[in-house]
């Protein structure tokens, strides 16, 4: 854990201040004294805070970069926010990281939850400084917004608080998160997307709740999250990591995963923040603005919305202006490559701009996303078995599934052409060579037929729509025609009884047709929703597919992982497993951290081992970007073989956390949420599910002929290979290499 020089850092938009900031200086000093704060006593002695403490952090500074527009009033609200969640941080860390008292750290956020309040509603008298700092917020603040954003700030508030739990349990186990339970966890933990709520109130703009749950604005709302977060493990690290014992920290985790020095884990850490800031501005210029089209939304709604994107903007600029110069981060590579941290603080843009931030890392980050060379040579990409601790079992009914699945796609026109949109996607040759009833014998391995001949029907679906859309929309780059097939398909799964489908036009249609009459007439309109919504995610993620292919744009890493997970269609074939059981145990159940974890655990396990076996099918024949190991090569800048060797330890490490989970925490999820015996067996029996899922899916790559050499050079004649003519394919900039030997990857060579 060496000391590491800062890199030079990507930021596009200036910084601003606010002119009221002297104001909020002196108000949040005196908030915090009537709170309590600046008395709430250490356990070692002394207090958490001291004036001199709170007056150097300079929290109002903080809020008046990242807030540079609003009012005065408003402005000391939002600083005595940050006033409050710093504090909440380092309180819980003096009573309960460093005595890893687990149980003392769940009481006292049980205790600060009781003052977000509902509406008549009176919260507790509060026991100590933090609470009674909350109850004041909560009143100054909860009642003058909509009740779409009170869900959404309490949610946010929510995790940043129990979240800490997860935390506290890694420092007691000593435990470093992999990469991608980080990310995801660190968005939580870290308070980012409760910031981003915050800057709805700062803007008086908020996010109409037609749009929230939409692709565009989660992506807003995550990559600011990300890049806030980043940013501050990289200025943060030698207080967190060195001096605190922390280990929730990303340079931290690279170190430990790459097994590099901490200086390559850093400029890692920067190129990840850079790719994730230009993820920000793609989403917000081009995405968003066909969203508000898209949804007909009015002027001021649309005002409201690009006032939003607007202030994340200037949260990132603020934000880092803020922890070059707060006292709070003491990075001794701050000082080496600016040539000093003080400087104005006074009022206009930021004149005393640290050296270090530039343009240049965003365009060689977007300039080599757009490099990768069209249909490559790549040969069978070999590796080693992969790690895979449960058995495979497979269902008795695996002949009838098969021959039912067949006649199945031939009754929906798989197997022909399609007028309007070209030849037969599959022949019957590739039916069999995708064996697909085969992984759903493994992975429903102890249903009857007929639950296995509709499970391994909906997987022909999910496939033939896979390969169907780079099929009918891509060579012709038909991007609207492909989101006007998505939406469509909605149509074809109604839930209120009496809504009716239009005519199928196509075997994707019909065949989606078919399958929800059988499958959704039992569910209850919430379960249609839910299964409905997963199946949509599928559907839109082939478009966002189809729209990175047609500018030869390599996904950014975070995005791709996400994404992923919908175009392999994970919450698909999972939620089929669920519809039996979905009365038997609160639908909350699976929001939680725990059964969120796991699943996507076991996704990602199963979206890698699809990559790696799918890397010469997709690269070297279709032309494809949406793989993991091209990602990993494009990103990194490292030779395939490291590429495919850096994906194997994260389907390694992916394994390692599901089964973490279930030796660690699920026994005790089970006991918080007092289930009986009934739900407990609902519960285990879907993590047993999802060993199958694995297993299953890991087997079915190993035998069926998809994916094989051989096979694909019989297939993909020249002919068919130059219909796959995306864009440029001419060489970028190379990014920052990261040096790194696969055996001493952490989590050691794969079995």
């Amino acid at each position: 854990m060496d000391a590491f020089t800062l890199p030079g850092f990507y930021l596009s938009h200036p910084a601003r201040i606010n002119p009221h900031v002297e104001r909020s200086r002196q108000h949040t000093m005196e908030w915090a004294k009537r709170m309590g704060i600046l008395d709430a006593p250490a356990p070692g002695g002394g207090v958490v805070w001291s004036e001199h403490d709170l007056a150097v952090m300079d929290y109002a500074l903080l809020c008046a970069y990242t807030h540079p527009d609003c009012d005065g009033p408003t402005l000391d609200l939002i600083t005595d926010w940050y006033v409050w969640v710093f504090f909440f941080d380092d309180h819980f860390l003096e009573l309960f990281k460093y005595s890893g008292d687990l149980a003392g750290g769940q009481a006292y956020v049980e205790g600060l939850e009781r003052f977000m309040t509902a509406d008549g509603e009176q919260p507790p008298e509060p026991a100590n400084a933090a609470e009674a700092a909350l109850c004041d917020l909560w009143r100054r603040t909860v009642p003058y917004r909509s009740d779409d954003w009170r869900r959404r700030f309490i949610l946010n508030t929510h995790n940043l608080m129990v979240e800490s739990m997860w935390e506290l349990d890694n420092i007691n186990r000593d435990r470093v998160a992999n990469p991608i339970e980080y990310i995801q966890m660190r968005r939580r933990v870290g308070g980012a997307p409760w910031s981003a709520n915050l800057v709805e109130v700062a803007a008086d703009a908020e996010v109409p709740s037609a749009i929230t749950a939409s692709r565009p604005v989660a992506v807003l709302v995550d990559t600011f999250a990300d890049a806030v977060h980043l940013r501050n493990d990289l200025f943060s690290y030698q207080r967190e990591v060195r001096e605190e014992g922390e280990n929730s920290n990303a340079v931290l985790v690279f170190e430990r995963f790459f097994a590099c020095s901490t200086q390559e884990a850093a400029d890692l850490a920067n190129e990840l923040l850079t790719s994730r800031m230009l993820q920000f501005e793609d989403t917000a210029l081009v995405e968003t603005p066909a969203l508000l089209a898209e949804h007909g939304l009015p002027p001021d709604q649309q005002a409201a919305v690009a006032a939003f994107a607007k202030g994340l903007q200037d949260w990132q600029a603020g934000g880092h202006e803020w922890h070059a110069r707060s006292s709070r981060y003491m990075n001794e590579g701050a000082t080496a490559r600016s040539g000093g941290l003080s400087g104005p603080t006074g009022l206009g843009t930021s004149a005393g701009r640290p050296a270090f931030t530039s343009l240049e890392p965003g365009m060689r980050r977007r300039a080599h996303q757009h490099a990768q060379p069209l249909l490559p040579q790549t040969g069978p990409l070999e590796c080693d078995r992969l790690y895979m601790p449960f058995p495979i079992r497979r269902s008795p009914h695996l002949d009838d599934a098969r021959s039912d699945s067949l006649e199945w796609a031939r009754e929906m026109g798989m197997l022909e052409s399609v007028p309007g949109l070209g030849a037969a996607v599959w022949d019957e040759e590739n039916f069999h060579a995708n064996d697909v009833a085969y992984c759903g014998a493994m992975i429903h391995a102890d249903s009857t037929r007929e639950q296995l001949s509709l499970s391994s029907a909906w997987l022909v679906w999910g496939t033939y729509g896979d390969d169907a859309y780079p099929r009918w929309f891509g060579a012709t780059r038909g991007l609207g025609a492909a989101k006007l097939q998505s939406e469509r398909l909605r149509q074809f799964m109604p839930v209120e009884p009496g809504e009716e489908a239009p005519e199928p036009a196509n075997p994707l249609e019909r065949g989606l047709a078919d399958l929800w009459v059988r499958t959704a007439g039992p569910m209850v309109p919430d379960a249609r929703r839910r299964f409905r919504t997963a199946v949509l995610e599928m559907a839109d993620s082939w478009v966002w597919e189809l729209h990175n292919q047609a500018h030869n744009r390599v996904p950014d890493p975070v995005d791709y992982i996400e994404m992923r997970r919908r175009t392999f269609g994970s919450d698909m074939t999972i939620s089929l497993s669920r519809l039996a059981h979905d009365q038997e145990v609160p639908e909350g159940i699976y929001q939680t951290r725990t059964l969120r974890e796991l699943e996507t655990a076991a996704q990602d396990y199963a979206c890698f081992v699809n990559d790696l076996h799918s890397y010469q099918k997709e690269i070297e024949f279709e032309g494809e970007v949406h793989n993991l190991v091209v990602v990993t090569e494009n990103f990194l800048d490292v030779a395939r073989e490291t590429a495919r060797d850096i994906v194997v330890d994260l389907v390694r490490a992916r394994m390692e956390q599901f089964e973490h989970i279930l030796a660690t925490e699920l026994g005790g999820l089970l006991d918080a949420w007092d289930l009986d015996d009934r739900g407990r067996a609902v519960i285990t029996g879907h993590a047993e599910g999802l060993k199958d899922w694995m297993s299953g899916i890991l087997e079915w790559h190993r035998a069926c002929r998809r994916y094989k050499d051989g096979y694909l050079r019989h297939k993909h004649t020249p002919d068919v290979r130059q219909g796959f003519s995306w864009g440029p394919t001419g060489l970028g900039t190379s990014a920052a290499r990261i040096g790194r030997s696969p055996a001493a990857a952490a989590g050691g060579a794969p079995n």
